[in-house]
């Protein structure tokens, strides 16, 4: 059986590699909200817009990179960690992961509905932050706990 999409197996270590640490740093920025100033560097924009200003385009602009460090630590250390192969990996594995990313979108998107629906302003721009993650973290608990699920039975039944 082709699994071509899938990382090695060893890519999940370096996976959650990069995940902890990304988390710990999204946890500390939420709390402090400060950016340290050794991040402030000059950077590429395709595009950007500050409050009550005009929009520019393919331009230099001097930005902390912190939200942007948290975010492909977070990221990356996700999609290693979600579509890395298991140690062994079959046809019931396969299974598991397919409805297990199903329904992550479902819950994804409910989210998002709800959010949609019911939250509004600033609140509604923090929970989308948040939504670019979700998807991958709850496809992640919902693989596992599956996975951890089917083996727990399998052990019972032996």
């Amino acid at each position: 059986m082709k699994t071509n999409y899938l990382f090695p197996y060893q890519m999940k270590k370096f996976g959650w590699i990069l995940l902890i640490p990304g988390i710990i740093l999204g946890l500390f920025f939420l709390i402090d909200q400060s950016e340290p100033n050794f991040l402030n560097v000059t950077v590429f924009s395709i595009a950007e817009q500050a409050i009550f200003s005009d929009s520019l385009f393919f331009t230099l602009t001097e930005n902390n990179i912190l939200d942007e460090i948290i975010g492909l630590l977070l990221i990356t250390g996700a999609i290693l960690i979600a579509f890395s192969k298991e140690k062994y990996e079959d046809e019931f594995i396969l299974k598991i992961r397919l409805e297990s990313l199903v329904w992550a979108i479902y819950l994804n998107y409910a989210v998002l509905i709800l959010t949609l629906i019911f939250i509004y302003d600033m609140i509604f721009f923090w929970v989308l932050v948040f939504n670019m993650f979700t998807l991958l973290f709850f496809f992640i608990i919902r693989f596992n706990w599956a996975l951890m699920k089917s083996k727990k039975q399998i052990r019972d039944e032996e």
